[in-house]
């Protein structure tokens, strides 16, 4: 008959009545007929499909409100699932027509119930031959003994689940075995209620009360829809495959499913059949991870609707933190700001906006060839160079998706694909003390579980191996995801949130790869690396987590990469007690506390990452913090772009920091070295920092991580045996400068709303090749400095206020600097040291001005002033001030370019070249820096190399070891270079 005689509607109530047998052959009609057939999918295929005894919904247990994308899909793969265990006759592989000739098993059917065939299983078990079925009618079984099945059989029950109760301890000594629609219940003598060592025995639709399932290699497990409660769990030992689909596990008092042991060298019958089973499953790979009925929301709330793409304006940034990005009035008054102007700065200060129009072209030297104008001057294209751009960086990098990063790591791919071990789908686990737990080279593929409201989801161990895709972990009460001992595997497109401790927990040697998850909303950190942890954490979402989004503490070495890293409560990541790691291309924003958190020891390489945004810092570098800073954007946080501690020693090469509220680089020191508050993190107030809120701003941070690493950190009675094992790490990260001196070199210091560096320090500092311009503060500030701090090659430009600001009692030399038409002096020095070398052009205050000076040399400078005297001496300063070189500013400038007080006898002048203006009326050719050219020059004198420059290209990771020296060089430089 054809299909279009009757309306399709009617067609399809007819089609409504027939068995599933009679829908297959009426698929085998024609394509009409086919299609016809198909469209029965949310009428007749789902009532077959639901109606199934052995099936449950196809999304039970975890999401049984969502219908299946087809189901008479569902329908065929149940089908399929369940004739699993019939396929372990001989394979024939001459000829295909062979099949046709294969003899069909004879199966009988056996009944066991009161008034049935057998009144006992044992007895049926006695008789039945192979793969004969055994239907149980509606009873509780219980035998005294254990019983074994010696041949293959199917073990039915009748009725609704529940209805067959079985209390038994059943052994299988065949090849295979199915059981069906049972209920388990463990015997008065054990509690292991089902057990196979190399046979394959296949679970539908069973459940199992206080009993433990044991599966030994090379035996083979298959559950499908079956429930362990009540403290019952699947034990798996050295198992080569096994698959559990759609269980629901609860109420566990151990791990609810344990994996131990190598997968045996051995392999039955069922492994190839399972292996296929598992691959025809569909993947969903780079698909978000499933959202499950009562979870939080896993969308972040994020700019523009999109993590990668900031475009955010400052106009926006203001409106979203309330106030000024700039901050101004934020800054603790200090001695370079309004209140306490020097003598000849309060007079300039009132014609500084006319300073640049009275400065004409005609008398002004020209310095834009200097050595670092290439970071000033527009591109090719007509941009702005970062330096000079009155805008923050619109854009950030885009976290990789997991194809994309599959493509670009073989040994992820590998672990991807990988079909071995026990192989978990579709699951749900709660309320249990645990979930999955693997030990002693064991293997298991975890794919689109949930695991809620248990103490851990997984804990991975001894060289284990786990493969873990777009699974739920939320709501355990202590980390998510554990992982020690050597243990490995991958760890993807995971939704983990809300944990009571740590989303993912690694350490001891443990080296998963972690890719592309979201890990949010914890109670404490997202992902913490510690006891000599590796890891490598890439392209993860990591947000609104109470505590750091990532945390590197005793020793732990991970790789994080590409990573967003955005909301959190405290620090973006924290990195201390002697943590390492690589931490490159992240994006870290909007953190109520540092972006990075560097102290105790931490040591980490912290490379082209995205910093920016921030309630306080940008990057903390705390109480004997090291590390490698290079190549980092840090901009518009609300505290400093960086802010150190002067008893740490990092190395900030190449960094952006820019268009943050207060300091683009803060240094401070302790007053009290050996306060034991201090050591714990809890150091006084720092001044000029914001007071008590931006101090307890820092000290939480270590407060609260450090209450991790005392007390949970040390589970199970475990000793910190790693903290004397530090020299046993891998070292793959530690080629870099060796040095004994904090060192900032080739940074990019601009638009920041106080000072560009501001320090107040006890120990060396040695400042190179840096660009700080357009800062609404002085470019320099050195309030505090009782060791040498040595600024050598820097370009300070157009800065708020003046150029560099030195106080008293403090040790600075300047050398080779460039300091350009800053609003305030060039250079007011009240300190001890020395000013050679420096070229101080078109500021609006004084050239130099020294004042209160102990022992000062200024020495081959070349000084031009817009209005005030080129070299100002006042006061009684002891000194020498020879072979400098002083233009005339503006001609109506009526101050003298070398000035001092009289009664000045302690000072030496002499050799100083003072240049004027031609009053002839004859025209002559204007004024040129030459021999050298502007500065800072190119080519440092100091040797330094083109590492120096801003960019995001790797730096040459030549070793070079920098000692302070109490003596001189040949050169009169107080520090040694040894490459």
């Amino acid at each position: 008959m054809e299909v279009g005689s009757l309306p399709v509607e009617l067609w399809r109530v007819i089609l409504a009545y027939l068995p599933l047998p009679d829908l297959g052959r009426c698929c085998q009609v024609c394509r009409a007929w086919r299609e016809l057939i198909f469209s029965l999918d949310n009428t007749r295929w789902r009532q077959l499909c639901l109606g199934c005894p052995e099936c449950r919904h196809p999304n039970w247990p975890s999401q049984p409100h969502l219908e299946p994308p087809s189901w008479r899909e569902a329908l065929k793969q149940h089908a399929l699932a369940t004739r699993t265990w019939t396929r372990n006759g001989q394979e024939l592989q001459s000829s295909a027509c062979l099949l046709f000739f294969r003899r069909r098993k004879d199966r009988r059917v056996w009944h066991v119930g009161p008034g049935c065939e057998f009144e006992t299983l044992r007895g049926a078990l006695g008789v039945v031959g192979p793969y004969d079925r055994v239907v149980l009618h509606p009873g509780v079984y219980e035998e005294q003994a254990e019983v074994a099945l010696k041949v293959p059989v199917e073990l039915v029950g009748v009725g609704r689940l529940g209805e067959v109760a079985l209390l038994v301890c059943i052994e299988q000594q065949c090849p295979t075995a199915r059981l069906c629609n049972l209920v388990f219940m463990p015997p008065w003598f054990s509690t292991v209620v089902y057990k196979t060592s190399w046979g394959h025995v296949q679970l539908d639709n069973c459940n199992f009360e206080g009993a433990q399932l044991q599966i030994r290699g090379p035996g083979t497990c298959q559950a499908r829809f079956c429930s362990f409660s009540q403290g019952s769990s699947a034990h798996l030992l050295g198992v080569v495959l096994s698959l559990l689909d759609s269980c629901d596990f609860s109420g566990s008092d151990t791990a609810s499913v344990t994996v131990e042991g190598p997968p045996a060298s051995e392999r039955n019958w069922a492994c190839k059949h399972l292996a296929a089973l598992a691959r025809s499953f569909p993947s969903q790979s780079g698909s978000t991870p499933r959202r499950h009925e009562g979870s939080s929301n896993d969308k972040p709330d994020l700019p523009g609707g999109n993590v990668k793409k900031e475009n955010i304006s400052m106009e926006d940034w203001k409106r979203r933190t309330g106030g000024d990005a700039v901050c101004r009035g934020t800054v603790i008054e200090d001695p370079w700001s309004d209140g306490e102007h020097s003598n000849g700065e309060e007079e300039n200060q009132e014609g500084t906006n006319d300073t640049k129009k009275l400065f004409t072209l005609d008398y002004k030297i020209l310095y834009d060839q200097h050595g670092l104008s290439h970071l000033l001057k527009p591109r090719a294209d007509g941009s702005l160079p970062l330096a000079s751009s009155p805008d923050p960086p619109s854009v950030t990098p885009e976290p990789l998706t997991l194809q994309q990063e599959l493509d670009r790591d073989p040994e992820a791919q590998m672990l991807a694909s990988s079909i071995l071990g026990c192989i978990l789908r579709r699951c749900l686990f709660r309320d249990g003390k645990g979930g999955v737990h693997l030990s002693n080279y064991g293997q298991a593929r975890l794919e689109e579980n949930l695991f809620r409201s248990l103490n851990y989801a997984v804990r991975c161990i001894q060289h284990s191996t786990i493969v873990m895709l777009r699974n739920e972990v939320c709501e355990c009460r202590a980390s998510g995801v554990f992982l020690r001992l050597s243990a490995q595997g991958l760890i993807a497109e995971n939704n983990i949130h809300s944990n009571g401790e740590a989303g993912l927990d690694i350490r001891k040697g443990a080296n998963p790869i972690i890719l592309c998850n979201k890990i949010h909303s914890g109670l404490r950190s997202g992902v913490v690396v510690l006891g000599n942890g590796k890891g490598s954490v890439r392209s993860n979402l990591i947000y609104n987590n109470k505590e750091a989004g990532v945390y590197i503490l005793f020793s732990g070495n991970p790789v994080v990469s590409g990573n967003c890293i955005f909301q959190g409560q405290a620090a973006g990541i924290a990195i201390n007690e002697n943590g390492r790691g690589l931490i490159t291309e992240n994006v870290i924003r909007e953190n109520q506390w540092g972006g990075v958190d560097i102290r105790r020891g931490g040591d980490p390489i912290l490379k082209n990452n995205y910093i920016c945004y921030g309630y306080s810092d940008g990057v903390v570098v705390g109480e004997r913090g090291r590390g490698l800073i290079e190549g980092n954007h840090v901009y518009c946080n609300k505290g400093c772009g960086v802010w150190v501690m002067s008893s740490s020693l990092p190395q900030l090469l190449g960094n952006y920091i820019i268009h943050n509220c207060m300091y683009g680089l803060a240094v401070f020191c302790r007053k009290d070295p050996d306060n034991i508050e201090a050591r714990e993190g809890n150091w006084p107030g720092q001044e000029g920092m914001g007071g008590d809120v931006a101090n307890g701003e820092r000290r939480g941070v270590v407060e609260g991580e450090a209450r991790e690493g005392q007390e949970n950190f040390n589970e199970e009675g475990e000793l910190f045996a790693w903290e004397s094992d530090l020299d046993s790490e891998d070292e793959r990260h530690s080629a870099r400068r060796s040095i004994s001196v904090a060192l900032m070199e080739g940074n990019c210091v601009s638009y920041n709303g106080a000072v560009g560096l501001y320090v107040k320090s006890s120990e060396a500092l040695n400042v190179f090749a840096n660009l700080m311009n357009r800062n609404c503060g002085p470019g320099v500030a050195v309030l505090q400095s009782t060791q040498l701090t040595r600024l050598v090659t820097n370009c300070i430009v157009e800065n708020g206020r003046g150029g560099v600001t030195v106080e008293k009692d403090c040790r600075v030399e300047l050398r080779g600097n460039g300091i350009y038409e800053n609003s305030g002096h060039g250079v007011r020095f009240s300190g001890s040291g020395q000013i050679v070398e420096n070229d101080v052009v078109s500021n609006c205050g004084y050239g130099i001005q020294v004042s209160a000076s102990t022992d000062i040399k200024v020495v081959r400078n070349r000084v031009q002033p817009a209005q005030g005297c080129g070299i100002a001496l006042l006061g009684p300063v002891k000194g020498v001030v020879h072979d400098n070189i002083l233009f005339q500013g503006h001609p109506e400038n009526k101050k003298p370019l070398l000035h001092t007080d009289a009664g000045n006898e302690t000072c030496v002048l002499r050799n100083n070249s003072i240049l004027r203006f031609n009053n002839s009326g004859a025209s002559s050719p204007p004024w040129v820096l030459e021999n050298p050219p502007p500065r800072p020059l190119a080519s440092s004198p100091t040797g330094l190399s083109s590492s120096q420059y801003p960019s995001r290209l790797g730096i040459s990771m030549t070793t070079r070891v920098g000692a302070a020296v109490e003596s001189g060089c040949h050169s009169g430089s107080m520090f040694c270079s040894i490459l």
